[in-house]
């Protein structure tokens, strides 16, 4: 058991809304991208994946159809959400050349919400790409392993992971989750209401890729350009049209979802016992995810909780680097059960 353990490499999957990233044992993130899945209405073969699906949503021709099979952060369409992890599991395995690597052991989050039926469809999507077993973990805890909180200590840590389906706010001590919310209110939810924001104050239908580069923008707060460009289509008209809209503009489109993700936070910092509700006090909240990049985002949580908050060093990847952490503790697991 020893020797298999000593070249057996599992993977770690952040199956996200927005993107899915690929972590394998002592190489690290392999894989990063969009869940995407581009298929052909007459056959329903699978034509595209990924980056390559992504860049076709809205341009495709009537024979394929676009799809984002997780919604939420939990699994909406199986059928498609299946062949997109079997596509991405195959092609890391085409990449990690390893005897022990046929039937590598699979832990994937998932969301602190989601129900027994979304579980279980998650951890089957992901048994049929070739795994010799599937583990499920909170993806709070995966975020906050990812983080290097000490979340196997006597003390709290609060983690706040807001990612393209869902904000998830936990407290975790002694390697269990005390208390945790989790809402469907992510960077998804922000694209949709850059959308309704353009559609109503400037009568402009803007398309998903835009909008998702309108708030991708907001990220890089030392930019030059206050003013950003926006493509879409007059409503009224029909015709194509550009506008220019300052950075304070989407950011009040914004407004909305953002409220959520801060009033979730305060919500989960009032369900927190007293004694962890000091320790979170004195170390701080620590923001996860694509959306922790948003950095009013983080000014807001400051300022209407009074706690001190920080993004993590690599938000984006902190849920896949904690499932990989997973797998090493499962691999010490199974030397002492043997």
């Amino acid at each position: 058991m020893s020797r298999f353990w000593k070249f057996s490499r599992g993977i770690g999957i952040d199956l996200g809304t927005a993107n899915t990233i690929l972590y394998v044992q002592r190489k690290g993130v392999v894989l990063n991208q969009p869940s995407v899945v581009a298929v052909q209405n007459s056959t329903g073969k699978v034509v595209a994946v990924g980056s390559e699906a992504r860049s076709m949503l809205g341009r495709v021709p009537l024979n394929i159809t676009v799809y984002r099979p997780l919604r939420g952060g939990v699994i909406a369409d199986f059928e498609r959400a299946e062949a997109m992890i079997q596509y991405f599991v195959k092609k890391v395995k085409q990449e990690v050349k390893s005897l022990f690597f046929s039937s590598p052991n699979i832990v994937v989050c998932v969301p602190h919400g989601a129900t027994p039926v979304e579980r279980r469809a998650i951890h089957d999507a992901a048994l049929t790409s070739g795994a010799r077993s599937v583990f499920l973990i909170e993806e709070a805890m995966a975020a906050a392993m990812g983080a290097n909180l000490p979340v196997m200590e006597p003390t709290g840590s609060m983690v706040v992971d807001i990612g393209g389906g869902t904000t998830e706010v936990a407290v975790i001590s002694l390697g269990g989750i005390v208390c945790s919310v989790s809402v469907r209110c992510g960077g998804d939810r922000m694209d949709e209401a850059i959308v309704n924001y353009f559609r109503k104050m400037h009568n402009l239908l803007v398309g998903e890729n835009s909008a998702e580069r309108l708030k991708c923008a907001l990220f890089d707060e030392h930019s030059a350009s206050q003013e950003l460009k926006i493509t879409g289509r007059e409503i009224t008209s029909g015709r194509p049209k550009e506008i220019s809209a300052s950075r304070e503009e989407v950011m009040e489109s914004l407004e909305e979802p953002m409220s959520v993700i801060v009033d979730t936070v305060q919500k989960s910092l009032e369900q927190t016992p007293p004694e962890l509700a000091g320790d979170i006090s004195e170390r701080g909240i620590v923001m996860t995810g694509g959306g922790a990049l948003l950095s009013q985002l983080r000014v807001r949580i400051e300022e209407h909780t009074g706690v001190k908050t920080t993004v993590a060093e690599t938000p984006l990847l902190c849920v896949a680097i904690g499932t990989g952490k997973c797998l090493d503790r499962l691999q010490e697991f199974t030397q002492m059960a043997s």
